[in-house]
């Protein structure tokens, strides 16, 4: 049975937080769609946990966040340091969006605002043929951020892209590093939440198509499912 540690690095807005969960929540909801015996434990920085000993996790999962990586945070720096120590010892560890970004910050590579502005609503992305995490030639996830991965780190292969997000999955030369900028934890609900967040920080018509494009099916569970048995394959010690 696999034990995934999930990283709280942002929060689900209080008057969200009822209906939706918060962001393990949607994970843990996430993984045991793919693996009913997985577990989880929540490790979350912004109520003051300490980072645990990353070689002594079975695997590492580092949620979304409000915040920016070239955000001078005080928990920033160490949540780097952390990535950095769990990539050289192999251990799993997968970061979505915030996670995304954070990891290839700290591994090397480059990530910043885009001037493409925001991406929300379903966003489409190509799948790299062969790359051996994920199946099919795309998949659709619902997106909401404006950084984006700018220059991958070396040790980086790109196995999702899209036009706007041309970074949106890497999978690491560790073999036990995949990261994503899109949200497989997130429903059709949440993801319309994240369109009403928008309102007024985005152009109306960028919002009002991500809300248009969230009638079409979502491969959450195809995306979600393949980040899973990322994980527990290779959480699982080989005898």
């Amino acid at each position: 049975m696999a034990r995934i540690t999930i990283i709280e690095t942002g929060q689900v807005p209080q008057r969200y937080r009822e209906q939706h969960g918060s962001f393990p929540d949607m994970f843990e909801r996430m993984i045991r769609t793919e693996d009913p015996t997985a577990t989880v434990e929540v490790v979350s920085i912004p109520n003051g946990d300490a980072l645990p000993d990353p070689r002594k996790v079975e695997a590492i999962l580092i949620t979304g966040a409000a915040a920016g990586v070239y955000d001078e945070l005080d928990w920033m720096a160490p949540l780097e340091d952390f990535v950095r120590k769990a990539y050289t010892n192999k251990t799993p560890m997968v970061g979505v969006c915030f996670g995304h970004q954070l990891i290839a910050q700290a591994l090397g590579g480059i990530v910043r605002k885009s001037e493409k502005g925001w991406g929300i609503g379903r966003h489409v992305y190509q799948v790299l043929p062969e790359n051996g995490v994920v199946d099919g030639d795309a998949v659709a996830i619902a997106a909401s951020h404006q950084d984006q991965v700018i220059e991958p780190p070396n040790d980086a292969l790109t196995i999702l892209s899209s036009d706007f997000t041309p970074h949106a999955g890497l999978l690491y030369a560790n073999g036990a590093t995949l990261t994503v900028q899109p949200h497989p934890e997130f429903d059709v609900a949440f993801a319309q939440v994240c369109c009403d967040l928008r309102d007024g920080k985005a152009p109306d018509v960028i919002v009002a198509t991500a809300r248009q494009s969230l009638a079409q099916p979502l491969d959450n569970a195809k995306l979600g499912g393949a980040i899973t048995r990322f994980l527990v394959r290779k959480s699982i010690p080989s005898s």
